[in-house]
């Protein structure tokens, strides 16, 4: 099954007044026209946001459209860049600053995490800093090291600071819209494989509200909460686990700050199982996060949880060791069995669905 037709069937019902479909970048192009339409305040820049490529068509065509006062690249310089997003937020205006990866928000940590998140506080209210840090997460053909980290737990960490990972073009174009208006840092996370991704996208505005997470499918057994791009795994486990009758229940957070518990507790209270699969490193993390909370909230009810994320190492380039690193349907089936049938013989589905959505479409990187 192609990898936009599994977004478009499980999440259709979640989407009202749909009229055509779209791919995730073209929802995030659609959702920045819009607000850069309806109000002049609002502007784009960041690193080669303004070239030929625009950010992989997330931004192409709106320096044309819009002018280079209100759409332009920037300087290799997250640090000063996130400072002028922020003196401008301070000042009225609601950037859209956009960083190709998110491993390079480490650059301009002190503004995002002591300025953006804590001027309103620190002014008693007077200030507010309305702006939106797109960033770009996950493996494509061989990232490495420094440019495939999913570093979100980092922000969820600190009050003042929303952060978002929508997992499809519908929930893509309505965080953005809401990112843009809310009067406070957004941090936008986007996988690069979830880009060419499509699902059904109303033409008007509409916004996706923070804190309510998505059931996105259904089930009885065990309680599956998918991060980002691995929505789209789990649905794919899901596929797999049907072959022996474990039916899983897959939830999409959408907001991880502020993070909808009541749903994923309601949840878990039917199947008695809790499994969160991440794009990120495990220890401290944002499935750390989540089972720690729906434990708490649980008192004395008994589950069994587990999690799944990068593996406790650097993240690798060599494709043979990136198949070890990250989490895929096979190994997400295979937890949810041993979770939910622990007394039974080890199972171990073919390899061949092993592969992550995304190779079975993707032809090169060029």
């Amino acid at each position: 099954m192609r990898l936009g037709l599994i977004n478009l069937k499980l999440l259709v019902k979640y989407m009202p007044e749909v009229s055509r479909i779209l791919s995730y970048v073209e929802a995030l192009n659609e959702a920045t026209a819009h607000v850069m339409e309806t109000d002049p305040s609002v502007f784009l820049f960041g690193l080669d946001v303004d070239d030929h490529l625009g950010i992989n068509g997330t931004t192409l065509g709106l320096s044309q459209r819009f002018g280079e006062g209100r759409v332009f690249g920037t300087p290799l310089s997250e640090d000063a860049m996130t400072g002028v997003a922020i003196g401008a937020a301070m000042a009225g205006q609601r950037p859209i600053h956009v960083h190709i990866r998110m491993d390079f928000l480490m650059l301009c940590m002190n503004q995002l995490i002591n300025v953006a998140a804590k001027a309103h506080y620190m002014y008693g209210g007077t200030v507010k800093v309305p702006m939106v840090v797109r960033s770009i997460i996950g493996k494509s053909w061989g990232q490495g090291a420094q440019h495939s980290q999913g570093l979100y737990s980092f922000f969820m960490h600190v009050p003042g600071l929303k952060v978002v990972a929508p997992s499809n073009a519908y929930d893509a174009k309505g965080c953005l819209i809401q990112a843009v208006e809310d009067d406070n840092p957004v941090i936008f996370v986007e996988h690069r494989l979830l880009y060419n991704t499509k699902a059904e996208v109303p033409d008007k505005a509409y916004r996706i509200p923070f804190g309510k997470a998505k059931v996105v499918r259904e089930g009885n057994d065990v309680t599956i909460v998918g991060i980002s791009n691995m929505v789209v795994e789990c649905l794919r486990a899901n596929k797999i686990l049907e072959e022996v009758g474990i039916s899983s229940e897959i939830i999409d957070p959408v907001s991880l700050m502020p993070l909808d518990l009541e749903t994923i507790l309601k949840s878990v209270k039917k199947t008695g199982h809790l499994l969160v699969v991440d794009n990120g490193w495990t220890s401290c993390g944002a499935s750390a996060e989540i089972i720690a909370s729906i434990s708490e909230l649980l008192e004395d009810q008994l589950i069994k949880t587990s999690r799944l994320g990068y593996e406790p190492t650097t993240c690798p380039t060599s494709p043979i060791l990136e198949k070890a690193f990250y989490p895929n349907p096979v190994t997400i089936a295979e937890k949810t069995f041993s979770m939910v049938r622990p007394s039974s013989p080890e199972w171990h589905p073919s390899t061949k669905l092993a592969e992550l959505a995304y190779q079975t479409e993707f032809k090169g990187p060029f």
